[in-house]
């Protein structure tokens, strides 16, 4: 069998020779910097300041370099590149052939972020552009250079993560102290007071009030909205144009009656910074009686009690009249809603039928009416009332002590939280021993779908138990304005009193005969029955 000798010759590169001899004159380096501060703090921006005149300095001192610029931002934190203004517009210039050399004084003052620090350097190196970083003495084009930022970015990661942890652990534990703070130049009627509690600002508070009485008139989140914007009231963010949202947010936040709910969010990720809704993955606190109340607690609670109302149709938060949400078709149980008929003739009408009326194969017989109609039916209704009036005075007095009294609810209230905080320890203890040692996974994730079921149904009993307390509690709030409303009325009304329809009335439902019961709010009836003089508008 023939043997082979191999003969390898090696064929030299020609890189970097040339037959050429240069006599371009050489040039000086384009060098920027790049300085960062995390805090609008005055340490923080004084830092700041001073990495700005070191770098202009030093880059001009440099007989060999020629100073492009220092490149900053402000305020802002390094664990994502994409809201940094001054980051981005110089790896822009950079990748654009106006920078060769970017000096700054660290890996965590450039990104605290592994993946974003070596995906810029990466693209910086394609560009044959350099990044220096002081403190840990790397320069990016030297061979060593990658490996070493990728070791101490990575530390630099874990570093932010332990200061994320770290500022959640204190601000969870100022929470269970009581303390918290608010973002008070977008907050309606607060300001930080000089011991830290809220305090209010009154002109302001008189919008949030003006809110609470308006919605609590009959008038809808929309019709407040545009309200205030006619008015040129400027928003808590000071655009010109109120939204929806920001009208139902003022109207749900407790903050307003002097408590504070912690923790309504949180962030989700120490990196992006993205906050979500807490949804029960961190724990919430509620302070009770934390700062001064814009608005009376009873109030707040009957403003939640009517948002509850509206809500099932919520059409009905945005629709502007008395009458919604409190007619009812006395054959399918839905609600009535207005109708506009002949909308462009001189024959335009308002009319109110059952919104389910031909939903179902068997069209409701309940009749469409005239709002004239049901305003005189209100008068009527509530002459009948004023009859007998100190009969129905005397009947909400004696709804008061019961409604006024929630302790046993209260106490129910305690035990089923402090049942769900065991139950819930109980399961974390169940799980972090399931991470220790091995367990049969059938029999643990059959325990833990029990022990979970129980924690659900527990948080299901105080969520009813606090929709009890709350109902109660506007309750004895709409009786007291019921009362206030009966003293000061004389024997009889003469016209339809949108005050009074909205104080005394729980509800009307209409039925096929054309009889109109209206239930008032001391939980009496009063029947009123519409003449056909007074043409009801017929069936169709």
């Amino acid at each position: 069998m023939p043997t082979f000798t191999r003969k390898v010759q090696k064929i030299e590169s020609r890189a970097g020779l040339s037959s050429v001899i240069s006599t371009v004159e050489h040039q000086k380096r384009r060098v920027a910097a790049y300085a960062r501060v995390s805090t609008d703090s005055d340490e923080q921006l004084s830092s700041y300041e001073a990495q700005v005149d070191f770098y202009t300095r030093h880059i001009k001192s440099n007989p060999e370099w020629e100073f492009v610029n220092v490149y900053t931002d402000e305020g802002i934190s390094g664990t994502n590149t994409k809201k940094r203004e001054g980051f981005n517009r110089m790896v822009v210039d950079a990748l654009d052939g106006k920078i060769d050399l970017i000096l700054t004084k660290s890996i965590s003052r450039f990104a605290r972020n592994t993946v974003d620090t070596l995906t810029t350097v990466r693209k910086l190196k394609e560009k044959n552009v350099e990044v220096y970083f002081e403190k840990e003495n790397i320069y990016t084009l030297d061979a060593k250079g990658e490996v070493m930022i990728t070791i101490m970015s990575s530390l630099a990661q874990e570093e932010s993560r332990s200061i994320s942890e770290n500022v959640t652990w204190g601000k969870r534990r100022s929470m269970e102290e009581g303390k918290f703070s608010l973002a008070y130049k977008y907050f309606l009627g607060y300001k930080k007071g000089d011991d830290g509690i809220l305090e209010i600002v009154e002109e302001e508070a008189q919008i949030v009030r003006k809110i609470y009485q308006m919605f609590l008139d009959g008038k809808t989140v929309r019709t407040i909205a545009d309200y205030l914007t006619g008015l040129g009231i400027p928003t808590p963010k000071g655009k010109e144009k109120w939204s929806v949202s920001t009208i139902i947010s003022i109207l749900t936040n407790e903050k307003y009656k002097g408590d504070a709910l912690l923790q309504k969010t949180y962030t989700a990720d120490f990196l992006t910074k993205k906050s979500k809704k807490n949804h029960g993955e961190v724990p919430q606190y509620y302070i009770k009686d934390s700062h001064p109340a814009i608005i009376d607690p009873a109030t707040f609670d009957l403003v939640q009690q009517e948002m509850g109302r509206r809500r099932p149709n919520r059409r009905q938060l945005h629709k502007n009249s008395p009458f919604n949400a409190k007619i009812i078709c006395g054959e399918c149980g839905g609600y009535y809603g207005r109708k506009v008929w002949h909308s462009n003739s001189k024959h335009r009408k308002q009319i109110w039928r059952c919104n389910r009326k031909y939903e179902a194969e068997t069209v409701c017989a309940t009749p469409n009416i005239d709002e004239p109609v049901l305003e005189a039916a209100f008068v009527e209704a509530f002459s009948k009332v004023l009859s007998n009036k100190e009969q129905h005075i005397v009947r909400l007095e004696k709804m008061l002590p019961t409604l006024a009294d929630t302790s046993s609810l209260e106490k129910q209230l305690d035990e089923a939280q402090n049942r769900h905080a065991d139950l819930m320890d109980s399961l974390r203890r169940y799980m972090e021993e399931n991470t220790r040692q091995i367990q049969n996974q059938e029999e643990y994730n059959r325990r833990f779908s029990e022990q979970d079921a129980e924690c659900k149904r527990a948080e299901e009993q105080i969520t009813q138990l606090k929709e009890e307390i709350l109902a109660q509690s506007g309750k004895k709030e709409q009786v007291n304005r019921c009362l206030e409303e009966l003293h000061k009325c004389g024997d009889t009304i003469e016209e339809f009193d949108l005050n009074l329809w909205n104080t005394m009335i729980e509800s009307v439902t209409v039925f096929a005969d054309k009889r109109l019961v209206f239930l008032f709010r001391d939980e009496t009836n009063a029947t009123v029955q519409i003449p056909e003089k007074q043409k009801l508008t017929k069936t169709t």
